[in-house]
């Protein structure tokens, strides 16, 4: 019967994925219709799209139970960062100037912007170039959290899993592109709400509650690098390494304004209703997803047991799983339906980002210069590259799991912070600032990927350093925040030093903002000067009853 339950999970959970795909096919006969569904996605759609590409299993299953084996409940401020810095300030900052600015330059993707905002076809193809190589390991990364949870739950291996959801999600992309992952998001992101409450209700029970798990807790003990040990530690406001917590903060909660998958979901924005309403909904989607896991991987420790080294025994991805194997049948159920929706919501927005570019800012521009690619073929190559990314990325799952080749799940850290610091500050500043030059872009792009690789290649080496400072940003996560921020120190310093050019151009582009729309007195105050009285309802009836011709006669 329990067997049956989690079976009846899974058919249901894959019948509304595909007849979703099958509903949108036909608003996905264009290329704007594929990409970006028209830019006419409703704000709820939106705020779970942005909020389901951005957690995934790997947040859940690895982030959750590394940072909360770490941090203890102190990881807790990595969730609330990823709420109040990587939604709400996002949305806020990010999303109605990369609405109003990406249909000024009818842009579709991030290459696309940083070619006409900054009049560079090279950087349009760089751009694309470092979007095809590192997205790749982040989509591969993905497959990684439901190995142990399948293999718990179902005995079913790990190979077939990985099979099935890349099929799966394959399926209804090729079928129904942006509007149908959108749509699917929305089911996801529901599945993903309900099922992280459920978990963390039944997994505080465990130990008697939570008063009862905090105070266990705080029995935990660790010893820092200078031999000092340190009693309830993880049970504190900051933990046990709050230098390291500031960097997982940063990385995790101000890197998605760099990645192209997520500012993406800006450009298909609807009206100005849908950003405040997704701002507000895709804040509490964060608050609950990401605060409620990694606040569940704070407890990691009462469910493990550590090694000499300090690490959990089985690894950091042991740690969330071993919190569940011993749920009820139908907890187990959702929290794989759970881990499956986190899974796919972001391989559908990884795969088509990383199709519609290769295909629109690479393989057009520099193999169809002259004629440029048809939008019938345009679809066919995006839907091809679709299947080849899911292809690529399951291969390289699959490889990864049954090899002692571990440099993939390392490379999702690079990945993210390679992104990041490549495109955040060109993307940012170039919503902003006006005399932002390309060699500005450009130093940015080689900062952010020679940090990330620099930082890879030194873990790979087992390269330690003397220097206490080398050795913090030697980790994937610090390097990829330093390159962050040095993209954005830089970028202001560059462009006061860098002469002015193409001023009405620069100024072309910007009169976008400068467009006057009419909105009502709730969204804007009028002037005192300019606002004229309103005569009462009854008054004006009864002034319009006594001289109906009183306009006429004064037009006259």
């Amino acid at each position: 019967m329990d067997m049956f339950i989690k079976i009846l999970f899974l058919v249901v959970f894959f019948a509304v994925m595909i007849g979703v795909g099958i509903y949108c096919r036909k608003q996905a006969t264009n290329v704007n219709g594929f990409v970006l569904g028209n830019r006419s996605v409703g704000p709820w759609l939106t705020a779970f799209a942005f909020g389901t590409s951005y957690f995934s299993a790997v947040i859940f299953v690895g982030y959750a139970g590394q940072f909360g084996w770490r941090f203890g409940l102190a990881s807790t401020w990595i969730g609330l960062g990823n709420a109040f810095i990587g939604s709400l300030l996002a949305w806020n900052i990010l999303g109605r100037r990369t609405r109003v600015m990406t249909q000024h330059l009818d842009s579709a993707t991030m290459p696309d912007f940083f070619a006409k905002r900054y009049d560079s076809k090279a950087l349009k193809i760089a751009a694309a170039a470092i979007i095809f190589i590192f997205l790749i390991p982040y989509t591969a990364s993905l497959y990684n959290g439901l190995s142990r949870l399948f293999e718990m739950a179902f005995g079913i291996p790990y190979t077939y899993c990985v099979l099935a959801m890349a099929a799966l999600t394959g399926v209804y992309v090729v079928l129904g592109g942006y509007m149908a992952t959108a749509i699917n998001d929305f089911i996801q992101g529901i599945i993903m709400l309900v099922g992280i409450v459920a978990v963390i209700a039944a997994v505080m029970q465990v130990n008697g509650g939570l008063t009862e798990s905090i105070a266990k807790l705080s029995q935990e003990s660790t010893t820092t690098a200078g031999g000092n040990e340190f009693n309830g530690v993880f049970a504190s406001f900051f933990g046990p390494d709050i230098f390291g917590l500031i960097g997982v903060v940063i990385l995790t909660s101000l890197g998605t304004w760099g990645l192209p998958q997520m500012v993406q979901k800006f450009y298909a924005i609807k009206s100005e209703k849908s950003i405040s309403t997704g701002t507000i909904v895709s804040t509490i989607f964060a608050i609950i997803v990401a605060g409620g896991c990694y606040f569940l991987g704070g407890f990691g420790r009462l469910f493990g047991t550590a090694g000499a080294d300090g690490k959990p025994e089985g690894g950091y991805d042991s740690v969330i799983p071993s919190m569940l194997e011993n749920l009820p049948a139908v907890l187990i159920g959702i929290v794989v339906i759970l881990v499956l929706s986190a899974s796919m919501s972001t391989l559908s927005s990884l795969v088509l980002t990383s199709s519609s570019v290769l295909t629109m800012d690479f393989i057009d521009p520099v193999f169809c210069a002259k004629k440029g690619m048809e939008e019938k073929r345009k679809l066919l190559w995006m839907r091809i590259f679709i299947v080849f990314f899911i292809i690529v990325s399951a291969v390289i799952a699959i490889v990864q799991a049954q090899s002692p080749v571990m440099f993939i799940s390392q490379m999702m850290g690079v990945s993210w912070g390679a992104l990041a610091g490549a495109f955040l500050a060109p993307f940012l500043y170039g919503l902003y600032m006006k005399r932002v030059p390309r060699i500005a872009v450009w130093i940015n792009f080689v900062l952010g990927i020679g940090i990330s690789l620099a930082s890879f290649v030194c873990n790979m080496a087992g390269i330690k350093f003397d220097n206490a400072v080398l050795e913090y940003f030697k980790s994937p996560i610090n390097a990829g925040m330093l390159a962050m921020l040095l993209g954005l120190v830089l970028t202001p310093i560059i462009t006061l030093i860098a002469p002015a050019k193409d001023k009405e151009r620069q100024e072309s582009i910007f009169s976008c903002y400068n467009k006057k729309v009419l909105v009502s007195s709730k969204q804007s105050i009028m002037e005192e000067e300019e606002e004229q009285p309103a005569p009462a309802p009854s008054a004006a009836k009864k002034s319009a009853k006594q001289t109906p011709n009183k306009k006429s006669k004064k037009r006259k």
